[in-house]
């Protein structure tokens, strides 16, 4: 149990958090949410020891295990499986000091190591670390890389996995979705699901807060309310309280008037004076209820296009990827980039614009064919990511790019927006086509010491500076924001000034490739509404899953070498995945070497194994059903306001049985995902 008493916690002359009264159980999975600068970061400071209170109590229980991730990766040399390793100080210390007596021949230190890594269960260790990485995207042939040859959100990646990889009995998670695709968050998702420790995890993803979490912490103006159930639920009981709120206020208002009517009236009459001095009192006893006072949604849009052509955009049997330079006859070096997963650990040649390097390429001996084909031309090996794409855009078309990670979707973003030309093939676009593209680098680009004022200026010198202003107002830098240098500037509000620069021109075709990183929740929202509002065309990549369904209209997939259009929502691209995971795990499988006698061996135990799986799922179903029921019946008695009148040792029980319940349903469900994919294996 984590208990805050009257606590209060300062950052520089600001009041973050006061009087603070808080009780977190062991095992809930609590969602922080709040506005950006409200005190969620550092909460978990103080809960780490990095910042100390102002005021009041922070308990943590004795012996806690706190694992959280770092917010920098070190340049190390060290194999990066080795470093997700290191997050089991314990395991990784023993698996040394097992490697350090055999290089000396200690066979008695050896034992002892042996021992420790036993009672450790610390030899299935790589393993272990082995499928975090994979979980968060990173290809087999990465884990042995050097961390230092990893790009910034690649390290942050290498350091979630980490952080999942150490034991802990406190897990916090600051923002974790930044950083990674919708295939990883998903991965995310299940995992944190058994995570059988406390979770606090500050996220503006709406829908992984909805999949992960069981209870919800609003920070708001100085104050914390704790909610029980996921954001969805929040928003739901707090919309039921601010209505509550103001209808007490009013009622309390006219109550007000009323009484002080009276007031006004008699109190100057000898034989009213007693119940004017009566009501006086009842007016200075009134609770003063605030009204509730509307936070104005912030809100944008992008112009209309001045022109919108019917046929935008088109790729024609194109290949897509990348041009190595070969190596230089002088020993000298030149930076190259490599395909979809090699990005991250190199620069990219620069290439000449066009619609294709030349003729088709021939494959030189070192290459393949299709997807991650190396092929030669001229001076440079040309990596292809994707082959044969046949895509096509026309006015207002809204296109959600989906596919696991390395597949390609940002080699296709960047080949569409012109920055790759095709290594194959014809890229034509229409002669009104204006292109408004988003991507990562995009915000990196913004100019250190220059201001959202001097970066407009750049892209409009003839523009009158109230025109400037007055726009840059619109996307909420307003006043002396508009001056200020992005250097003091949040995450977020970068990726909001580089939206800003890109609706300045007008285009008629946005390609936005993660352009929720760093936003908070209300920024997403109005994102979300301009989109949707939005006249041109619009191909997104996201690993918000939210805003993919309020501003796509199809989907398609780009996975092992090819783009095709996906027929289904993403609840069915979720399926998709897990059933392409299984079939590449099957694929893997060693060929079998069993007799006949061997298989009929394993065929009746497999048969014996299912009937014992169905059976399970029948008791599994069963207990749910009445693990539902009990939870209906403590959600209605936890929503009846008489329950606070009774004692908080018994309001504590009834939230404990909720939470035990939820997990153990949680427990269940899981049980029964893998029972009901074993049984549908098993029948394939």
């Amino acid at each position: 149990m984590i208990a805050f008493r009257h606590f209060a916690l300062r950052r520089g002359s600001r009041l973050l958090l006061s009087d603070i009264d808080l009780t977190i159980q062991s095992g809930w999975r609590l969602g922080v949410i709040g506005r950006n600068g409200c005190g969620k970061s550092s909460l978990f400071a103080a809960l780490q020891g990095r910042l100390e209170s102002d005021a009041g109590e922070l308990d943590l229980p004795a012996k806690l295990r706190l694992a959280s991730v770092a917010q920098e990766t070190p340049a190390l040399p060290d194999p990066a499986l080795d470093y997700v390793l290191g997050g089991d100080e314990e395991v990784a210390a023993a698996l040394r000091e097992e490697a350090d007596a055999q290089a000396r021949g200690d066979a008695e230190a050896m034992a002892r190591a042996h021992h420790r890594i036993e009672e450790l269960h610390g030899y299935d260790a790589r393993a272990r670390a082995g499928r975090l990485m994979h979980g968060l995207g990173f290809a087999a042939e990465t884990h042995e890389r050097a961390v230092k040859a990893f790009s910034g959100g690649w390290r942050v990646r290498l350091n979630l996995a980490r952080a999942l990889m150490a034991p802990s009995d406190l897990l916090l998670l600051d923002e974790p979705t930044n950083h990674l695709d919708l295939d990883a968050v998903l991965w995310l998702e299940e995992w944190l699901r058994r995570y059988q420790g406390t979770l606090l995890v500050i996220s503006h993803d709406r829908e992984f807060l909805d999949a992960v979490t069981s209870h919800t912490l609003h920070l708001h103006e100085g104050g914390a309310r704790l909610y029980t159930g996921n954001y969805s639920a929040f928003e739901r009981l707090r919309a039921e309280q601010l209505r509550q709120q103001q209808i007490a206020h009013e009622r309390e208002q006219a109550e007000r008037a009323h009484l002080q009517s009276f007031v006004d009236r008699f109190k100057a009459k000898a034989s009213k004076a007693k119940q004017a001095q009566s009501r006086m009192k009842r007016l200075e006893k009134l609770a003063g209820t605030e009204a509730v006072r509307a936070e104005r949604p912030f809100r944008f849009q992008f112009a209309v296009p001045d022109r919108l052509p019917d046929s935008m955009l088109q790729l024609e049997e194109v290949s897509a990827g990348y041009a190595i330079p070969l190596p230089l006859p002088s020993g000298e070096r030149a930076g190259v980039r490599g395909g979809a997963r090699g990005e991250e650990a190199s620069e990219r040649a620069p290439m000449e614009s066009g619609t294709s390097l030349g003729p088709s390429p021939q494959p030189s001996p070192r290459g393949g064919e299709g997807a991650n084909a190396v092929l030669t031309d001229g001076g440079h090996h040309l990596k292809a990511v994707l082959s044969d794409v046949r895509f096509r855009l026309e006015a207002g078309e809204r296109i959600g790019l989906l596919g696991p990670n390395g597949a390609g979707k940002s080699t296709l973003v960047k080949t569409l927006v012109g920055e790759l030309p095709p290594l194959a093939g014809e890229r034509k676009a229409h002669k009104d086509l204006k292109i408004g593209y988003f991507a990562q680098h995009t915000v990196e680009s913004l100019r250190e010491g220059a201001s959202p004022f001097d970066h407009l200026q750049d892209k409009a010198p003839g523009v009158a500076a109230q025109v400037l202003r007055d726009f840059l107002g619109s996307w909420n830098f307003a006043g002396d924001r508009a001056f200020e240098s992005v250097d003091g500037f949040s995450g977020g509000e970068r990726a909001r000034l580089a939206l800003a620069l890109i609706a300045w021109d007008k285009p008629n075709l946005l390609l936005l490739d993660e352009p929720t990183n760093h936003l908070d929740l209300d920024m997403r929202e109005a994102l979300a509404d301009a989109l949707a509002d939005f006249d041109g065309a619009l191909v997104l990549v996201s690993h918000d899953r939210h805003l993919l369904g309020l501003v796509c209209d199809s989907f398609w997939r780009v996975a092992d070498g090819a783009v095709e259009s996906f027929d289904g929502d993403l609840d069915d691209y979720a399926r998709w995945l897990r059933s392409r995971g299984a079939a590449v795990k099957k694929a893997n499988e060693p060929a079998s070497t069993e007799s006949a006698a061997d298989r009929r061996r394993a065929s009746a135990a497999q048969r014996e194994q299912d009937k014992a799986a169905k059976a399970r799922v029948k008791k599994i179903d069963a207990r749910v059903a009445a693990i539902d029921t009990d939870l209906a019946a403590l959600e209605a008695k936890l929503a009846d306001p008489a329950t606070y009148n009774g004692p908080t040792a018994e309001l504590m029980k009834l939230g404990q049985r909720q939470a035990d319940l939820r997990r153990e349903k949680e427990a269940l469900e899981a049980e029964w995902l893998e029972l009901y994919e074993q049984l549908e294996a098993a029948s394939a």
